[in-house]
Order: C-alpha cells, then structure tokens, then sequence
C-alpha cells in the first residue's frame, strides 16, 4: 500500500502475466531536501510498464537525485514512491571491484551463490563472453560499462536505471553502447528511465522525454518517431529544438526543419 514515506521506498511485484500494463513506478509529492533546500520539490512521475523513458534537465535539477531515490539508495524523502522489487541501476562510472574478475564482478550484490553459468549468461547478452575472466583493470571503456550493464541484468529486473552510462565513452563507442542498451531494452522489455544530457540520445532511444526543472517535472513529450532512428529526418529535428527550447539553450533552424 502507498504511504507517506519518510523512510523506505515502498516495492511491490510486477502485474501478474495476462493483466494490462500498469505503472511500473508511481512517484507523488516526493521532496528530497539537503541542508534545508529542496533539490527535489513535490515531483510527481508515471513511469509505464516496458516503457523506455528519458530524462533530461540542467546539472543541479535533481535528475540523478530522483534516480538514486527510485533505486533505493536514498532514503531521506517525503511523499509516495512506488518501485518494482526487481529492480536494478547502472552508472557512469562502471564501478567494478578490481580484485575481482569481471564474472564475479556480475555477481555482486546477487542473493546466495549463484554460479558462474550465470554471470555467463548475462556477459554473453551483452557480448562480453571473451572477458569474463578478465581484470577489470584490463577492460576499455566501453566494455567496463557493458559489464556494468550485464551486472544490472542479471538481476532480471522489471525497472532498469541509468544514470548517464554513456557519458564518459568516446565517440563510436558510445554509439555502439546506445545500440546495445536499445536492443537490451526491446529484448527484455523492462521500464528503463536513462538520465542524460544528450537531447540527440534522448531522441534515439526513448518513447517518451521528461525534462527537470527545479526539482520537478517540467514538460514531456511522446518521441512518436519510427525505429531506428535518423538526426537528419524533420520529425526528429523538430523535436530536438522543442526540447533544446525547453532546456533552456537557444537554437538555430536546421536544413531539416526548414525544408
């Protein structure tokens, strides 16, 4: 039952198999306050079930703020704030022990002892079955996130968060992680909320785009546009502006917006 939490975040179980797709998160009136200010300010958010969801705004806004309290690692928040059981995050930083090798890596965190078979089968999703015996200290960039990624996965979960996990890869990197991530998505077909300051990655990925703005939902949109996805399309173009606009950043008239 929702509850004005001053403490936990409230879990409950995914809807069972046959009924229509429900909320996957429901967050009301939630407010996270550090020395007084409030960073997150009476947000109210709808997160769909199997729903891929970004989430843009300034740096400051709260963004990763609210991801960390939907992930359950902050707790210190009044208002409701309803999350699947089975839930998982990835971060900027891949954050991997390095005095432990990159399936046990996967494994962390996981209840019991889980074999290796396991953490297998989660690196060869996300193509990284060659480095599972690997240092971390070894790994590029680019697969220290996809074993990032493998260690949300294996924990099946029903709401996926990712707090800007591509940020610090280079170029074609990125591109190659973005793919990854979307494919993962459509597979699985878990709510994902990605955190990010790239509107053209919002665009290429989501269903629907948020932006924050002192520590609430500002606007949204439906992203209607087909898969996959090309910057040089009108549709996309024009979106881009409207969310460019509404982050704040003045924007020129592309080619593709004025043909």
């Amino acid at each position: 039952m929702a509850t004005d939490l001053h403490g936990p975040v409230t879990t409950r179980s995914p809807a069972p198999t046959g009924t229509l797709p429900e909320a996957a998160v429901r967050v009301e009136g939630l407010t996270r306050s550090f020395d007084g200010r409030a960073v997150v300010d009476g947000l109210d958010l709808i997160l769909r079930a199997g729903e891929f969801t970004v989430l843009l705004g300034r740096s400051g806004c709260g963004k990763s703020t609210l991801l960390r309290v939907l992930a359950g690692l902050d707790r210190e928040i009044r208002g409701t704030v309803l999350v699947p059981r089975r839930r998982a995050v990835a971060f900027q930083a891949p954050r991997l022990m390095p005095w432990k090798r990159v399936w046990r890596n996967v494994l962390l965190g996981l209840p019991g002892k889980p074999e290796r078979a396991v953490a297998e089968e989660a690196l060869a999703e996300v193509g990284l079955s060659e480095r599972s015996g690997a240092w971390p200290r070894t790994l590029s960039g680019g697969e220290a996130q996809r074993a990032s990624l493998a260690r949300a996965l294996v924990r099946e979960p029903d709401l996926l968060l990712l707090d800007e996990p591509f940020g610090a890869l280079d170029a074609l990197t990125r591109i190659k992680a973005q793919q990854l991530v979307a494919e993962l998505w459509q597979r699985r077909g878990c709510a994902v909320l990605l955190v990010t300051h790239d509107v053209d990655e919002a665009l290429l990925l989501a269903d629907r785009a948020l932006v924050m703005r002192d520590g609430a939902i500002a606007y949204e949109t439906p992203v209607a546009l087909d898969r996959p996805r090309s910057p040089g399309t009108p549709e996309f173009a024009a979106l881009r502006t409207r969310l460019l606009t509404e982050l704040g950043v003045e924007t020129v008239p592309t080619p593709a917006e004025t043909s």
